[in-house]
């Protein structure tokens, strides 16, 4: 019996990717990273800034996300965001780029909690990437 499942990125500027032969994958979801394999209970759930690993027959794949909704159901799981970007392909010049505006924007005194928070997260995946 196969133990694999579909996934499905959406952003808004075209359907991101699609895969039908993954095994697992992790995502950085308010509550923390959650693990999801094929047959996983029906899901909702938010997405912070982090890193998404999804894990197929075909290859290992890493893409930093700034934030999204996923969507797990009858073994498909969807994944919209607004920003996505593989980790083989974002150049250290852009990742400097994101940090230097979340820093600033971090340092901003007129914030509420919530924007700090998820710049803060933000903040510490870039690092972790550079």
């Amino acid at each position: 019996m196969s133990e694999e499942f579909k996934v499905e990125i959406v952003n808004p500027d075209k359907s991101f990717l699609s895969k039908e032969d993954v095994q697992e994958v992790v995502v950085p979801a308010f509550e923390g990273d959650m693990g999801i394999l094929k047959d996983h209970i029906s899901i909702i759930s938010f997405l912070k800034p982090g890193i998404l690993r999804i894990n197929a027959k075909s290859a290992e794949e890493e893409y930093y996300i700034e934030d999204g909704i996923i969507e797990f159901k009858d073994n498909c799981l969807s994944v919209l965001t607004s920003f996505i970007v593989s980790l083989k392909q974002i150049k250290k010049n852009k990742i400097q780029e994101l940090l230097k505006a979340a820093e600033e924007e971090s340092n901003k005194s007129e914030i509420n909690d919530q924007t700090k928070y998820l710049l803060d997260q933000k903040i510490e995946v870039l690092r972790s990437i550079n």
